[in-house]
């Protein structure tokens, strides 16, 4: 550190410290003031240009140092100097003195900050630099935070000296007059009924709505900024209350909210009603995973004292049996289901021509809000040569007509790993390859083990920490070239299957040309009530991430119906703090809340207590005793903080541990409640038991065996 830096360190700590030790604090509140008033007062008329210098810079040392005595300062000013005097000298001098704080944090602290942190800063730089002056002067009108804390914060930024002083001479005034204006009131107060007068309450009425009153200028300040290139193209009246583009799970659910408010709702789709969770995702993959399951309990006949071999595989007709369960749940999201609950359903592809009209089919529709739930597709790498061999994804897998005899799997994700051991037990020769170190990397290091084992058992070759470096083509089959450490090895196969992740559908929405952003993996970037950059522009669903589940689709469409219908009035923020899902393998793997990996990268401290399912009566009764149940407590309490589950019905058994948590109940809730034997859900009960034990108070126990050993006499 410079002696420049030390210097000015000393300066500011030794000030602070005279504030306090000093006791200076004493004569920074309303009640020495009051006392001090008359003699004041009259020292000011007697020398009123002397006592509005010291009272200016004295402000000014006060809102440099960030000492705890402004709002008293305000107030003050408004009674001795008047309404307008005092608001000048106040709001110059807060200006000056937050804008010192601000040089004073950023010479000893932005360059050691962006030095260390600054790649982790790269997109909240970028994000200062282009939208910073509107965003502090959103802190300045509504003080989320206390003013000092946002003069150093700010100094940590790139934002300009001159834009945080002229924004912040602004953002604060209407505050700043509120403030005097109490000051003014309580002056002119000089007797108990004076106090409770209407000017007095009238004062501080208005200090009191005065965040209300900031929220609502920083929302039409911020709707205004974003709207005002599209002015000249606002419709006069609106054809719909909100187009939803999208029929998938999150644009389903939207528009079903939505008309069932009662607001007229137009769902334009232009493929297939249900999206992918209907027809591609989840209920045809879940079909496949069951077909698949009752034939390898088939092939463990004699395990459960019965004879027979493993049924033989009618693939057809494994498929026909998952194109009748897709086509028995279809009605359910049925264009005919919606048009009954009141939705205008129009097939087509829509573009969003401006932030309130929507093109499908050559027809312009207008509306007052558009929620995109255009859903995502399968992300397919660039490997040389995959092109070239008629690859399946998770999109067109379903049209097979045969068995793969070898099936090479891409990605060792959730959709990898299910399909991987679906096809697997239907007879294939399958082979796993993915470039983590590991599959199921999302989860922790003992999950994926556990899965891993299982596949070894069922034949599956799992090949890990490796990349596929080119496709060849071999006669009538095809070769992986994977390079692994160092080395290439050929990996022969008839069919290969692509799960290396999912992509953002927001081709041909029009979303360049509006300049909606979007992310870095291309999805719609959105805040916190899922608005994009445009205010009565939403999105939702795998379009807008950041988790890619139906269940999260559908949480996540309520929020952009009710903004987007009711925003006005009340915005409603999403939170993802309880979030679960599962991986329907065998063993299936379900997770809610934190894991344990996920608890060390954030420095969260945590107990964790383990229960092995292999000690569960259901769990034996039904010869599936792999697995086991972790659950992530605070320290010394038995709040959950996470919980992950290995073991047959681990996607059900994981609800009760949603359920406690979205509720705040702990391990002894659960403990306490009668849970039905023999069930796979006492597993539950068994865990909280587990950390029970680990929790009783030793130091009693010799009191008890004193205690027992009396009775006994």
């Amino acid at each position: 550190m410079s002696a420049k830096k030390i210097l000015l360190l000393v300066i500011v700590l030794a000030s602070i410290i005279l504030f306090y030790l000093g006791c200076l604090q004493d004569y920074f509140n309303m009640a020495y003031f009051q006392d001090q008033r008359d003699s004041i007062m009259a020292y000011k008329d007697a020398n009123f240009a002397t006592a509005s210098l010291v009272y200016f810079f004295l402000y000014i040392v006060v809102a440099a140092l960030s000492l705890p005595a402004a709002a008293i300062l305000t107030v003050a000013g408004g009674d001795l100097f008047g309404f307008a005097w005092a608001l000048v000298l106040v709001s110059f001098a807060s200006s000056i003195g937050a804008t010192l704080a601000f040089l004073i944090a950023r010479t000893l602290l932005h360059d050691w900050v962006q030095a260390r942190f600054g790649h982790a800063l790269k997109r909240v730089n970028e994000g200062i630099e282009r939208d910073g002056v509107f965003y502090l002067f959103t802190l300045r009108l509504i003080p989320a935070f206390p003013f000092f804390l946002v003069n150093v914060l700010m100094a940590l930024t790139p934002i300009s000296t001159a834009s945080f002083y002229i924004v912040s001479q602004l953002g604060m005034l209407f505050g700043t007059a509120l403030y005097v204006n109490v000051g003014v009131e309580l002056g002119l107060a000089t007797t108990v009924p004076d106090i409770f007068g209407i000017g007095v309450i009238r004062a501080i009425v208005l200090l009191a709505i005065f965040p209300w009153l900031a929220k609502g200028i920083v929302r039409w300040l911020h709707n205004h900024r974003a709207l005002a290139p599209w002015r000249d193209r606002r419709p006069q009246q609106f054809d719909t209350n909100m187009v939803v583009i999208g029929a998938g799970s999150a644009g389903l659910v939207t528009a079903y909210i939505a008309a069932g408010a009662r607001a007229k709702v137009t769902l334009v789709e232009k493929h297939r009603m249900g999206g992918d969770c209907l027809n591609t995702g989840c209920v045809p993959s879940k079909a496949l995973i069951r077909s698949a399951g009752v034939r390898h309990l088939s092939g463990r006949a004699k395990e459960f004292g019965l004879e027979g071999e493993p049924a033989s595989v009618n693939f057809y007709a494994v498929m026909d049996r998952v194109r009748n369960i897709v086509n028995t749940i279809e009605p359910h999201d049925s264009i005919e289901r919606y048009t009954r609950l009141g939705v205008d359903c129009l097939m087509g592809e829509a573009t969003i021509t401006s932030p309130w009209t929507v093109s499908v089919n050559g027809e312009e529709i207008r509306t007052r809000n558009i929620v995109i739930a255009t859903g995502a597709r399968p992300f397919v790498p660039p490997v040389p040569g995959l092109a070239n061999c008629d690859y399946l994804t998770s999109d067109n897998l379903w049209n097979l007509e045969q068995l793969p005899g070898r099936l090479l799997v891409m990605g060792a994700g959730p959709i990898g790993c299910e399909l991987a051991q679906a096809f697997a037990r239907l007879g294939s020769t399958v082979t796993l390859v993915d470039m983590q170190d590991r599959i199921l990397p999302r989860e922790d290091t003992d999950v994926s083990a556990s899965i891993t084992a299982r596949f070894g058992q069922e034949g599956i070759r799992v090949i890990t920490g490796t990349s596929i470096n080119r496709i060849e083509a071999t006669g009538y089959s095809h070769a992986a070239v994977i390079e692994r450490e160092g080395s290439l090895e050929r990996v022969e196969f008839d069919k290969v299957l692509v799960a290396a992740g999912r992509q953002a559908n927001t081709e041909h929405l029009g979303l360049k040309m509006l300049g909606i952003e979007c992310n870095a993996d291309g999805s719609v970037k959105v805040n916190e009530f899922l608005q994009t950059n445009y205010p009565n522009i939403f999105a939702c669903g795998d379009v807008a991430g950041p988790y890619h589940f139906t269940h999260i689709a559908s949480f996540q469409a309520w929020f952009a119906a009710i903004n987007g219908l009711f925003g006005a009035f009340k915005k409603f923020r999403i939170h993802y703090d309880v979030i679960p899902w599962a991986t329907f393998t065998d063993p299936e793997v379900a997770r809610v809340g934190l894991s344990e990996t996920e608890a060390r990268e954030k420095g969260i401290d945590y107990e964790l207590t383990r229960f092995n399912l292999g000690e569960l009566d259901r769990a034996v009764t039904d010869s599936e005793t792999t697995g086991f149940i972790k659950v992530l407590t605070v320290p010394g309490k038995d709040r959950i903080v996470g919980a992950v589950i290995v073991g047959a019905h681990a996607s059900e058994l994981i609800n009760e541990f949603i359920l406690a948590m979205r509720n705040g109940l702990g391990l002894k809730k659960i403990m306490a409640a009668i849970h039905v034997y023999p069930t796979w859900s006492e597993s539950s009960k068994f865990v909280a038991g587990a950390w029970r034990k680990a929790h009783a108070p030793e130091w009693a126990y010799p009191l008890l065996d004193s205690f027992h050993r009396l009775k006994r006499k």
